[in-house]
């Protein structure tokens, strides 16, 4: 059974960090499953209250960060409220609608149109979509280095 676990673990905590990078998956929750996963088939005595509450913190500050941090890019370089929802629809339906360059351009043309909706010119609604990857790419340095304290702190504390 501890083989099973460590195997289960292993592949959530990969999947958290893919999650990362692809917003579709379940980062931050599955690697904080895995700690379940562990405590349910080898023991949940290492893991005590500081434990989980440091870990609940830091998947709190992923999901306001994954979100704050996107929005920042947007409103950074000018957006409104508009290209930000424009933005977020675009992060998620990009992967689906352009299987290839959807994670980048998703945000971007989410953001240009929402920007262009509003009546912004063109030249605005460009930079405002180049702040919504900007933003992009700042949530997944934000998610992956945080997810990786997540691990980290797992393997300190077991």
């Amino acid at each position: 059974m501890e083989i099973a676990g460590w195997i289960i673990v292993i592949v959530l905590f990969a999947i958290g960090m893919a999650g990362a990078i692809f917003p579709i998956l379940p980062g931050a929750l599955a690697i904080y499953a895995a700690f379940f996963v562990y405590g349910f088939f080898i023991s949940f005595s290492p893991f005590g209250f500081w434990f989980w509450t440091i870990q609940t913190l830091i998947v709190a500050a992923l999901f306001i960060a994954d979100y704050a941090v996107n929005a920042w890019g947007v409103k950074r370089f000018g957006g409104s409220r508009a290209s930000v929802i424009g933005s977020t629809i675009g992060v998620i339906a990009g992967p689906f609608v352009i299987p290839a360059f959807g994670l980048i351009l998703g945000p971007l043309i989410g953001a240009i149109i929402g920007e262009l909706i509003v009546g912004s010119n063109w030249d605005k609604s460009l930079k405002v979509g180049f702040g919504s990857v900007v933003g992009l790419f700042s949530s997944m340095v934000v998610k992956i280095i945080l997810q990786l304290i997540m691990i980290i702190l797992f393997f300190i504390w077991i």
